[in-house]
């Protein structure tokens, strides 16, 4: 086998180098957007951490670009429809050269292809992207593409890096992994749903229930709330069986969304219309010290 020339010695330090920034911008990423979730992610072990937060990054910088970002630079919807064609296009390539000038992409290229992360998942999320850009009701069959495509496949994503850990080559997840990975990620969603319903029907003009906001109430948030019980008492049984490295990071996630649950059902749905309803910090601390506690 041949040694390494002096030039490519050169271009590989240089290409570390740029992951390594890259890994960084990412974090930064999630810094700034949700203090949550970079405490539960804070909990996972090397490599898994910083692949994480890569994913969600790129995942959070699309939800950007069509959520008011672009708009609020004064492009209008055809041209935030360009925008969004042109990165998920920029994902692809990164995934499959392992480079790009984007440092969120470069991060997430980065831990896909380490991870197995392939185009069959990208595809549905950005899918689902580009469906804010042209609903704004759903009815159950839409609503559920959608859910598949932004939450349920990023927990698929999550799965994969999960298992993968430190291993030299990808490794492929079991299906009740899958499984658990997919109703974490349907839950997270629907949280979501309820926790930014004034957002999304004032502020973008979207609803995410199934009948619209018009007719939401009390029943409805009931309704929506068993749903996300279900999925985090299906997510919940398996997380045992993840690896070290991901178990606590995982439980926090789990348990932080099942406590903005709680405050959601006891919320009434008129208020739900006009509050974002959010876990006070001091709860949030107890919430992530009790996870590392029980994933011991």
């Amino acid at each position: 086998m041949t040694a390494p020339s002096p030039r490519e010695l050169t271009e590989q330090a240089a290409l570390a180098q740029h992951t390594a920034a890259s890994q960084r911008a990412a974090e930064c990423v999630i810094r700034e957007y949700s203090t949550s979730f970079r405490a539960a992610t804070g909990l996972l072990g090397q490599p898994v951490r910083r692949r994480v937060r890569a994913l969600y990054a790129m995942v959070r910088v699309a939800d950007e670009i069509v959520d008011g970002a672009a708009a609020g630079a004064g492009l209008g919807s055809e041209a935030v429809g360009r925008v969004l064609d042109r990165y998920e296009a920029d994902c692809r390539a990164a995934m499959a050269t392992g480079y790009s000038p984007d440092p969120v992409l470069h991060a997430f290229a980065h831990a896909a292809r380490a991870t197995g992360i392939g185009a069959e998942l990208v595809e549905p999320f950005f899918a689902s992207m580009r469906s804010d850009l042209e609903r704004t009701t759903h009815d159950a069959e839409s609503l559920a593409r959608y859910v598949h495509g932004s939450a349920e496949v990023v927990g698929f994503m999550c799965v994969r890096i999960f298992v993968t850990d430190r291993c030299p080559e990808p490794v492929a997840p079991p299906p009740h992994l899958e499984e658990g990975a997919r109703r974490l990620g349907a839950a997270f969603q629907q949280v979501n749903f309820l926790r930014d319903l004034a957002a999304d029907a004032d502020g973008r003009g979207r609803s995410y229930l199934d009948g619209g906001v018009e007719d939401f109430d009390d029943a409805a948030r009931d309704r929506v709330v068993a749903g996300i019980r279900a999925d985090l008492a299906a997510a919940r049984a398996v997380v045992e069986e993840l690896p070290r490295s991901s178990r606590a990071g995982v439980l926090a996630a789990h348990d932080l969304f099942a406590a903005l649950t709680d405050r959601l059902a006891s919320t009434p749905a008129s208020t739900l219309r006009t509050t974002r309803v959010r876990v006070p910090d001091a709860q949030k601390a107890f919430v992530v010290a009790r996870a590392v506690q029980r994933a011991r």
